[in-house]
């Protein structure tokens, strides 16, 4: 076994015993991993109160060499998830990224830039500044598709390569994986029409930062959602848990 030292983001706690818990991490250096954390319960322990759902910390743990779980043996909080008390979308935000995260990524396969992202997306949500909910997550979903292989192909046509115009209506292959030209739309099934406005949209927050977000009108708001739920309920074969409950994604 070797000692490791990670940033981490908590994204799952199943107790263990009356002590101890089993705890699923997205770490920025060695990506998603799972450990036994004994002792995790105790008042005085090496954890610091850090291991609560969707906190940032600091942490130490050996690395098994052989499967099974790791051993974590310290975490130093950094950031506590505590979004404004007076709302519930912004917790209910919080636990998709901590679903996708879950889902769409392997144990022991890094991505710095994703775990970045997300630090940023949680940091804003348990902001009392942050008011726009729906381009926040928008954003994390596109960019977690684009770092992890699965983003939908948006500029050019999936079938010829033709680069695709956004002005007026453009078909948007659901089976295909990505935009379609007027050529090669004949025949594919799961076709949408959406507004060249809403494939502007998925470009610009699929390769933009996380500031200076705006909120999304309708139509466009409602064509992207369809869009991003579709893919991603593609991509787990079932719609995400707590895709019920992120109804205020289309209407922020």
């Amino acid at each position: 076994m070797s000692l490791e030292k990670a940033n981490a983001i908590v994204l799952r706690l199943i107790d263990f015993s009356e002590t101890s818990r089993v705890v699923t991490l997205f770490t920025r250096e060695f990506g998603k991993i799972g450990a036994l954390a004994k002792g995790a319960y105790r008042q005085k322990g090496p954890f610091d109160s850090a291991l609560d759902l969707l906190t940032r910390a600091r942490v130490v743990f050996l690395r098994k060499s052989s499967g099974g779980l790791d051993l974590l043996t310290e975490a130093k909080l950094e950031h506590r998830f505590r979004p404004p008390n007076h709302d519930l979308s912004p917790l209910f935000a919080g636990y998709y990224v901590a679903e996708l995260l879950l889902e769409l990524t392997d144990e022991y396969d890094p991505h710095p830039e994703l775990f970045d992202i997300a630090a940023q997306t949680l940091q804003a949500l348990s902001s009392e500044e942050n008011k726009h909910i729906s381009p926040l997550i928008l954003h994390f979903e596109l960019s977690a598709l684009r770092l992890l292989g699965h983003l939908p192909n948006l500029d050019q046509c999936v079938e010829c390569g033709k680069t695709i115009s956004t002005d007026g209506r453009v078909s948007f292959g659901q089976s295909s994986g990505g935009v379609l030209c007027q050529a090669c739309r004949p025949g594919k099934r799961h076709v949408a029409q959406i507004h060249g406005d809403s494939l502007r949209t998925l470009q610009r927050y699929a390769h933009g930062s996380c500031e200076n977000l705006q909120s999304i009108s309708d139509p466009i708001s409602g064509e992207v959602r369809g869009i991003i739920n579709h893919t991603i309920s593609h991509l787990l074969s079932r719609e995400p848990k707590m895709q019920k409950h992120l109804q205020f994604l289309v209407d922020a």
